[in-house]
């Protein structure tokens, strides 16, 4: 079996004139990725890799939620589309790996990679920090499909932090 966490970046500040990739949390998005990283703590749900795009607000994200997992930076995740992620995806190793990301890509791969779409009013739009933990029945990450994930839990941060 393999667990896969899909995770969209924490909120990140719009300033003005700042290149897209560098730009970095702002508060509220540092204070919902520490209690995204308390709420995988919380249930078990701890990566064994971490998949992260080279974009700072992911970086930071990453950094935030305070886990100790192997970790590769790949830009290939940065803005990418679903076929992009699962392709990066099929190259991990460990049997927890997490995928921290950007909308549009996270929200359209997570909503393919399960069998049935998850109720949560949230889940189609997939919010800064919105969190999919899906398990797949395969042994190698190169074996995982879309549309055979069952989900286990979903979680935006404002569940987390109100």
């Amino acid at each position: 079996m393999k667990r896969l966490i899909l995770m969209r970046h924490a909120k990140s500040d719009w300033t003005l004139g700042q290149d897209d990739h560098e730009r970095p949390l702002n508060k509220r998005g540092q204070v919902s990725a520490a209690a995204l990283g308390d709420w995988l703590r919380a249930k078990g749900y701890c990566p064994d890799q971490v998949l992260c795009s080279s974009a700072m607000r992911t970086r930071q994200t990453l950094q935030e939620l305070q886990l100790t997992a192997e970790t590769r930076f790949e830009s290939s995740l940065y803005l990418a589309d679903p076929a992009v992620m699962l392709d990066t995806l099929s190259t991990a190793q460990g049997g927890t790996v997490l995928v921290i990301a950007h909308n549009p890509g996270i929200a359209m791969l997570a909503q393919g990679m399960v069998r049935e779409t998850l109720p949560h009013p949230r889940f189609q739009d997939f919010p800064t920090g919105a969190t999919l933990v899906a398990d797949f029945e395969c042994e190698s990450w190169d074996k995982v499909e879309p549309g055979k994930g069952q989900a286990q839990d979903f979680v935006i941060p404002r569940e987390l932090t109100e």
